[in-house]
């Protein structure tokens, strides 16, 4: 696979214990609220997406789990396709079969439920060694913390993108995590 020219790709996907003991305060996400669902599906289905095939990912703690089951089932109400629904654990030895099955069914975007330094780890594997691409990926408020992009290194989350519990929506630019306020 050839990774296109000016993407960083980090030494390792494995975040250094250091690294994470930086951050002793990360807690677990919490379950998902219903406007934050719709917010996301509105993501999902702005004017000319043409997203119609869905990879989604989820950590294995319940609230991620759920989440994930919930935008499924909100998508295929909406006549889309679901390609894979993968899982992932908070600790891996290379984070590469969860990786591999998010992309290889090639899908139009990626949905994320998860657990920030779970998620972290997924995020370095998929940018490294697939043609994964952050700015095509939506996320749940579970990621929408400032340390992400810090965790996971510089440029590799560029366009990730989600919903808020309020209804509101967020992206990553750089090394920032920018929120707006729900619409009205």
């Amino acid at each position: 696979m050839t990774i296109p020219a000016g993407r960083e790709k980090p030494g390792s996907p494995l975040i250094r214990t250091a690294q994470q003991a930086d951050h002793p305060d990360l807690l677990p996400p919490a379950r998902h609220t219903d406007v934050e669902l719709a917010t996301l599906i509105a993501l999902l289905t702005q004017p000319r997406s043409r997203i119609e095939l869905l990879a989604i990912g989820h950590s294995r703690d319940e609230a991620s789990r759920e989440a994930a089951h919930a935008v499924a089932e909100a998508w295929t109400a909406r006549r889309g396709k679901v390609l894979t629904v993968v899982s992932w654990p908070e600790e891996a030895a290379s984070w590469l079969r969860p990786a591999t099955r998010l992309t290889t069914p090639g899908p139009d975007a990626w949905v994320m439920a998860a657990a920030l330094l779970g998620f972290a780890q997924l995020a370095r594997r998929l940018r490294r060694s697939t043609d994964w691409n952050p700015a095509r990926t939506f996320a749940f408020a579970s990621l929408q913390d400032s340390r992400l992009p810090a965790l996971v290194g510089p440029g590799i989350l560029d366009g990730l993108r989600g919903a808020t519990a309020d209804g509101g929506t967020w992206v990553v630019d750089g090394r920032w995590v920018t929120t707006h306020s729900p619409a009205g």
